[in-house]
């Protein structure tokens, strides 16, 4: 088995009916729903949602420790279009727009957003990563 591989990406929420209902407004569906947690299928892999203090207990840390923003989750689309679609459909779902899609200096087109508890997404359309029809990097 390969070790350069994710199978699961959790992000620790606040409030989490807040976060599951921000997520599936912007068309995602979710698997599993649990008290503490919240899991969306992805292709061979899972995105969970976990309740801060949780989180933070499971990593034997507190949650100011835990921090947000430091890293970026993508999604790439295949048009301008569509990143611009995403963008606005996260706004409108509650997500705090921090950088309109816009040209990048690597070629590309980027625009960035915050969830509604500042985990940071990217949506963009990179020409040199060509996707198939499931939208997976070809």
């Amino acid at each position: 088995m390969t070790t350069n591989r994710i199978t699961l990406i959790t992000l620790g929420v606040t409030d989490l009916g807040r976060s599951r209902r921000y997520y599936e407004a912007i068309g995602w569906t979710a698997e599993t729903v649990l008290d503490a947690v919240v899991f969306f299928a992805m292709e061979g892999a899972k995105f969970g949602l976990f309740r801060l203090d949780d989180l933070a207990r499971e990593q034997g840390r507190t949650p100011s420790e835990l921090g947000r923003g430091a890293a970026t989750l993508a999604q790439n689309f295949a048009a301008r279009e569509d990143v611009d679609a995403a963008w606005t459909r996260a706004v409108e779902a509650g997500a705090t727009g921090l950088v309109r899609p816009v040209e990048t200096a690597w070629g590309g087109y980027s625009g960035y957003v915050a969830d509604p508890d500042g985990h940071v997404w990217e949506y963009a359309m990179n020409p040199f990563w060509p996707l198939d029809a499931e939208g997976r990097l070809a």
